[in-house]
């Protein structure tokens, strides 16, 4: 890499998807650009950062790792200021000719973070790619044997933590229910208010070591925690 940056080369950001827990869930694609990488970006939140480098941790062995910090805050001023933060320091690693990787659980598309941080590089001229992955609420129906939607089943992804869940209730879909943390529970008493808490099924934690696999929202615990995807089918659509 540094006989690029001699050459004035600016190097290329990656967006790269590492799934929700497995590491088997690693594309064939996301393993060649880990290893290629100069430098793992990495969105600093805790649980999110340790679960996000243990998954691809075969594969980055001695890379510097650069730490995204966002705050915790509804401040739009200050969640923007950390992102133009992000995208300077990445930028300017970018310049030397490096190429940096930046983990994200799950899909970067999926109420990721990364996205902030990849349409300022790209407007900055930098060049940049996604690296698409598996999805918690792909691998949660998968670890259950259940399909998401069949035939002409429309899906629904609902973020629990907005607080507008219940009023996607009524939506006429099969739904999925991500993001719920402390409102988990709540969620829980609203689908039981209607009915319909046995149609839904529920998985804490997919593919770590402390995963539960729920054909029942009900045995679920309900401090599972922020990695926990609900799970309605609604629809009968045979094939």
């Amino acid at each position: 890499m540094g006989a690029r940056a001699d050459a004035g080369e600016k190097g290329t950001l990656y967006g790269v998807s590492v799934g929700p827990g497995d590491p088997e869930n690693l594309t064939l694609k996301a393993v060649r650009v880990l290893k290629a990488a100069d430098v793992i970006a990495a969105p600093s939140t805790g649980r999110n950062r340790q679960t996000a480098l243990g998954i691809v941790a075969d594969y980055i062995a001695g890379k510097p790792v650069v730490d995204c910090v966002t705050p915790m805050s509804k401040d739009p001023a200050v969640v923007a200021q950390a992102h133009d933060r992000i995208a300077d320091d990445l930028c300017a690693l970018l310049d030397e000719g490096k190429d940096v990787a930046f983990i994200t659980l799950g899909d970067v598309g999926v109420y990721s973070t990364y996205y902030y941080t990849h349409a300022r590089v790209a407007a900055r001229g930098y060049r940049t790619e996604v690296v698409p992955g598996v999805t918690s609420f792909c691998d949660a129906a998968a670890r259950l044997g259940r399909p998401l939607c069949l035939g002409a089943e429309p899906l629904l992804i609902i973020p629990v933590s907005t607080g507008n869940a219940e009023a996607l209730l009524d939506v006429p879909a099969n739904k999925v229910f991500m993001k719920a943390g402390r409102d988990l529970g709540a969620l829980r008493d609203a689908l039981a208010e209607r009915g319909e808490l046995d149609d839904v099924a529920a998985v804490a934690n997919s593919g770590l070591s402390h995963e539960q696999l729920c054909e029942k929202f009900a045995d679920l615990d309900v401090d599972s925690g922020y990695f926990s995807v609900v799970l309605y089918r609604a629809g009968n659509s045979e094939g």
